[in-house]
C-alpha cells in the first residue's frame, strides 16, 4: 500500500468532519535571492490588515528568512510534531499582528517516509489549520529541488516570484518546465500567478511576464497569469537590512502599497479553484500522491 492510500485510509478511519477550508498558497521561485520570503511576510501583514487570519509555513530548509524578519526563533518545528508528540498549536510561533509561523525544519525531509502512526499524527494536527486560519502561505526553497516540486505540485494556487534579471527569467522557465514534466501534474488544476519583484515601473513587470508567458506558451503549450509587481524601493531595502517588515515599518512606502494591492487582489480576484483542491487536507492528499 502506498503512502497516499495510507493517508486516505487514515482520514476515513478518523471520520474527519468537514470544516471551513483555509486557502493554501505556495510562494516559490526558480532561483534564490528574488525576495520570495519578503513577499510572503509582507503579504501576510497586509492580509491581516484586511482582517484575515494568516499562518506562514516555512518550507525552505536552507534559509530561515521568515523567522529573521519576524525577529523570533521558533521553539519547536514540524519535526517536533511528527516525531516528538507536539501538537500543531505548540509549533506555531506568533509573529507581529498575531501572524502564525510554522518552521518546517528537518521535518520536511521525512514527510515522504512516515509510518501509518506518524501519518495519523500529521493528519490529526494539520487539518486543524483549516479551522485556525483563513490563509496558509507556504514559503518554499528555490529551484527544482524535490521538496520544492512536491509543495508546488500539491498546491492549487502558486505565486511564482521572479525579477527582471535574465537569469531569474530562465530559472523560472526551468521550474515550470520541470513542473510540467512531472508525472501527476494536472495543468488545469493549478493556478500559477506571476509576481515580478524589483521593477522600475509597472510596465517593466508586464514586459518580464510577457517574455515568460510567451516561451511557456510556445515551448510548453502552457500558461501562467500576471498577478502584479513590487517596485524597486529604497525603503524596502533599508527595512530588509534592518531585519524589519516594510509594511509595518514604513506603511506608506511604494513597496508597502504594492503589497497592499497584491493582498487585495488575492481577496478580490480569487482564481477559480475546484472545490476538492482547497484546504490543507486536500493538499496532504496531493503531496503524498
Amino acid at each position: 500500500m502506498d503512502q497516499a492510500e495510507q493517508l486516505r485510509n487514515v482520514i476515513r478511519a478518523k471520520n474527519v468532519r468537514p470544516v471551513s477550508k483555509a486557502r493554501v498558497i505556495t510562494i516559490t521561485s526558480g532561483k534564490g535571492g528574488v525576495g520570495k520570503s519578503n513577499i510572503a511576510v509582507n503579504l501576510a501583514v497586509q492580509l491581516r490588515k484586511i482582517g484575515k487570519k494568516v499562518i506562514i509555513f516555512d518550507a525552505d530548509m536552507g534559509l530561515a528568512n521568515v523567522e529573521v524578519m519576524f525577529g523570533s526563533i521558533p521553539k519547536y518545528n514540524l519535526s517536533d510534531m511528527i516525531y516528538h508528540g507536539k501538537k500543531i498549536r505548540e509549533i506555531i510561533t506568533e509573529g507581529p499582528m498575531e501572524i502564525g509561523f510554522i518552521s518546517g525544519g528537518n521535518g520536511i525531509i521525512g514527510m515522504n517516509n512516515l509510518s501509518r502512526h506518524q501519518l495519523a499524527r500529521l493528519v490529526d494536527n494539520l487539518v486543524e489549520l483549516d479551522e485556525l486560519t483563513d490563509f496558509i502561505l507556504i514559503d518554499t526553497g528555490a529551484g527544482i529541488a524535490s521538496n520544492v516540486m512536491e509543495f508546488v505540485l500539491a498546491s492549487p494556487e502558486v505565486l511564482l516570484v521572479l525579477t527582471p534579471e535574465p537569469s531569474s527569467l530562465t530559472d523560472s522557465y526551468s521550474l515550470i518546465k520541470a513542473l510540467y514534466g512531472t508525472p501527476g501534474f494536472v495543468r488545469h488544476g493549478t493556478n500559477i500567478e506571476v509576481v515580478v519583484n524589483r521593477t522600475m515601473t509597472a510596465e517593466d513587470g508586464r514586459i518580464v511576464y510577457g517574455k515568460l508567458s510567451s516561451v511557456i506558451s510556445k515551448f510548453l503549450q502552457g500558461d501562467v497569469r500576471f498577478f502584479g509587481t513590487i517596485p524597486q524601493d529604497v525603503q524596502l531595502e533599508r527595512s530588509v537590512r534592518a531585519q524589519k517588515i516594510v509594511s509595518l515599518s514604513v506603511p506608506n512606502a511604494r513597496s508597502s502599497r504594492a503589497f497592499e494591492q497584491l493582498a487585495q487582489s488575492l481577496i478580490d480576484k480569487r482564481p477559480m479553484i475546484a472545490e476538492e483542491k482547497q484546504g490543507i487536507r486536500q493538499m496532504l492528499y496531493n503531496f503524498f500522491r
